[in-house]
């Protein structure tokens, strides 16, 4: 007898760059799937970094050896340790430092995104509740338009289903 699989529903970014594109599936295939919990972390990211994984704080595109102070990267790592554990983490595991997968990988793997991934996949939550169980991952000074932006990618995702 012969079952056939549903399509899985995911949520793909209308109008979105490419590392947005990028960044939400890559999100979705580690499983966090609730369109509030995505659309706070994609929120996050560009108001860090607009999505460019070469930025310097300030603005500078120096890539990862030439920022020497201030946060760098999707999520601008700040402090020695972070940044240290992104050169680290890129070394070890055959990665570029520099590249949007490289940064999404150790994003993923580092302690405070760790630490925040349960709270993620925990349905039911709204955009701001997201967001107060984000700041420990950031640790962020200035709020900005974050949840401004999580809104925006919230109205630009839309469910769709693959086989």
């Amino acid at each position: 007898m012969l079952y056939d699989q549903p399509p899985a529903p995911v949520y793909q970014c209308v109008q979105c760059t490419p590392a947005e594109q990028k960044t939400l599936s890559f999100l979705q295939d580690r499983g966090i799937v609730n369109k509030n919990a995505l659309a706070t972390v994609m929120g996050n990211i560009k108001q860090e970094s607009n999505f460019n994984p070469l930025i310097c704080e300030g603005g500078a595109n120096t890539g990862y050896q030439r920022c020497t102070r201030g946060g760098f990267g999707l999520i601008q790592w700040t402090t020695e340790a972070r940044y240290l554990g992104l050169g680290r983490f890129c070394r070890k595991n055959s990665c570029n430092v520099n590249s949007l997968e490289g940064q999404l990988r150790y994003m993923w793997n580092e302690q405070q995104f760790q630490t925040l991934i349960p709270k993620l996949k925990t349905p039911g939550k709204t955009i701001p509740q997201y967001m107060s169980d984000s700041w420990y991952w950031l640790g962020w000074g200035i709020h900005g338009n974050r949840t401004h932006y999580a809104y925006q990618y919230h109205r630009k995702m839309e469910l769709k289903y693959v086989m």
